[in-house]
């Protein structure tokens, strides 16, 4: 059984903006190759630490092209990982139309690697029409979900729509393995049922950035139930473990 170290960490314990050596906002309101109706902004009341909690909030107002903001936190040029271990414990958004996620892309995607070829890890996606459902997922040229053969595993546990819960990966050269609470649920190999042997199947081995969002409607989350804003997602903490020999 593998052991690890941890690498860094976000306890979330100072009060104020995320903390500019870890996260960085990105910002924009174009969509996302998803329809997304949010514009995610740099603001303060998008996404903020406060007694001991990271708090990304969704709210409804008219900003630049949309009628809604929300914040997306990435590690991008600040933390990288490439195997290892990540535990994220969050508390998921309520309500229709929202998406949120807690996810990876590889620093690759930033300088030119289009998607889905630069490769994605899903360690936590919920719809809010479809509560206590959460997704973890692997994408890559191969497999991704236009084709709908990416490596899947979707839990159904009414308990994850309320209270923190820990969502957690364990990654190496070689298989993912995903848990929630400390319960394994699944593993994905290379070269198994999806033979994602070649670079279209399996771009996992590069440094990946960690993100957090809440999107909101979108070709997945669907009608945006108005009466449910603001909305926020919580975090109590972001552990990122390296393997120990």
């Amino acid at each position: 059984m593998a052991s690890y170290k941890l690498l860094w960490s976000d306890e979330f314990d100072k009060d104020g903006k995320p903390n500019e050596s870890i996260w960085q906002f990105e910002t924009g309101g174009h969509g996302f190759g998803n329809g997304e109706d949010q514009y995610y902004t740099d603001k303060l009341d998008n996404a903020f630490v406060k007694d001991g909690l990271l708090h990304i909030v969704a709210k409804k107002e008219a900003y630049e092209n949309r009628q809604y903001t929300s914040a997306k936190l990435t590690t991008y040029g600040k933390k990288s990982i490439q195997y290892g271990r990540v535990e994220v414990m969050a508390q998921l958004p309520l309500g229709k139309g929202t998406w949120p996620a807690i996810w990876l892309l590889p620093n690759s995607f930033q300088k030119g690697v289009s998607w889905p070829l630069c490769g994605e890890i899903d360690l936590m996606e919920h719809v809010g029409h479809n509560p206590g459902v959460v997704h973890f997922s692997l994408h890559s040229k191969s497999y991704n979900h236009h084709n709908h053969q990416q490596p899947t595993k979707v839990i159904e546990d009414q308990s994850l729509a309320t209270g923190f819960h820990e969502y957690a990966f364990e990654w190496d050269e070689e298989q993912f393995s995903f848990f929630t609470d400390k319960r394994h649920y699944v593993t994905f190999h290379k070269g198994d049922e999806h033979r994602m042997t070649d670079e279209g199947g399996w771009p996992f081995d590069q440094p990946f950035y960690l993100i957090l969002n809440i999107a909101l409607g979108g070709w997945w989350g669907s009608t945006i139930d108005d009466s449910i804003f603001p909305v926020s997602m919580l975090f109590k903490y972001v552990r990122v473990y390296e393997r120990s020999e």
